[in-house]
């Protein structure tokens, strides 16, 4: 059932939890502004009268930027672990990003103490899907934790860059640290970032003194121009590179403009149904090509 209640009387302990996106919260920011909030904050109401917010604090963030003093919301019940397990299987249908997902299961595990098999039997997944998600957050440092759930670091770049750098016996949550220190919060690209973690981590002692010094520019000038094959692609390549980054910028918009509610022309829905057809006919060949891609670069 859904109710109106006050902004003021929500408990925000788990807004850590959840990511942050500029680029979502000012299209958010304007949806609200023009026809309200639309769908229900959710959250877990205790015993003792206290509702802590689960899912919702972009719309939290906006409403408040706005003054609105009271909001839709939606109660998962009074059952604070079970509430947690009720938003990370609604997300396996919805936008809920794998980190999101593995910092409610860390948490499940350490407050909650709840154990892996007890996770997979309530989420009805395997103990492997819960496991790889906890092990995710506990080979993060606190301080990358942090700027990843800020939005300062895009989580691909720590997934699919750093993370291959962790399991590097040479390599320490110090190192991985100071490096986040440099190129995080600066507005750097996926490529970028993944050209300096290269040079940074397998480079030589001076690139990587100038890239701890904050000379990112004079770093990916050096990088770009290095005649080291390793730090060098064809045209073909760098070609490849540029559509992998713009399919996963429209992917992401297209995933949270998807849910607008004031896409309702009769003009827009004709087109958008042939092209989403379109895009529906070759989703699975192009979901095949990207996994062997992945494979034949990991």
């Amino acid at each position: 059932m859904i109710e109106k209640i006050e902004i003021i009387h929500l408990d925000l302990r788990y807004e850590k939890f959840r990511l942050k996106s500029k680029e979502i919260e000012r299209a958010l920011f304007a949806s609200i502004l023009e026809n309200d909030i639309q769908e229900p904050l959710k959250g877990i109401d205790l015993e003792d009268g206290t509702k802590i917010l689960l899912d919702g604090f972009k719309r939290y963030r906006c409403a408040k930027k706005l003054n609105i003093g009271t909001v839709p919301y939606r109660s998962f019940g009074s059952d604070e672990p079970l509430g947690l397990i009720k938003l990370i299987r609604a997300s396996i249908a919805r936008p809920l990003t794998i980190l999101e997902q593995a910092k409610m299961i860390d948490e499940l595990q350490k407050t909650h103490g709840m154990l892996h098999s007890d996770i997979a039997e309530l989420l009805q997944k395997s103990k492997a899907w819960v496991s790889m998600r906890a092990g995710i957050i506990q080979e993060m440092s606190e301080y990358v934790a942090k700027r990843l759930f800020s939005g300062d670091l895009p989580v691909y770049s720590y997934m699919y860059t750093l993370r291959k750098f962790i399991r590097m016996n040479s390599v320490s949550k110090t190192d991985i640290d100071t490096f986040v220190k440099s190129v995080a919060g600066k507005g750097l690209s996926i490529r970028d970032i993944d050209l300096l973690a290269g040079g940074f981590f397998k480079g030589s002692d001076d690139l990587r003194k100038q890239i701890k010094a904050g000379n990112i520019t004079w770093g990916l000038n050096q990088l770009k121009n290095s005649p080291c094959k390793a730090t060098r692609c064809t045209d073909k390549e760098q070609q490849m590179l540029t559509n992998l980054e713009s399919a996963q910028r429209y992917m992401q918009k297209i995933t949270c403009g998807a849910r607008d509610e004031r896409l309702e022309s009769a003009t827009f829905r004709v087109q958008a149904n042939l092209l989403v057809q379109g895009i529906i006919d070759i989703m699975d060949s192009f979901s095949l090509a990207v996994r062997h891609l992945y494979d034949r670069c990991e």
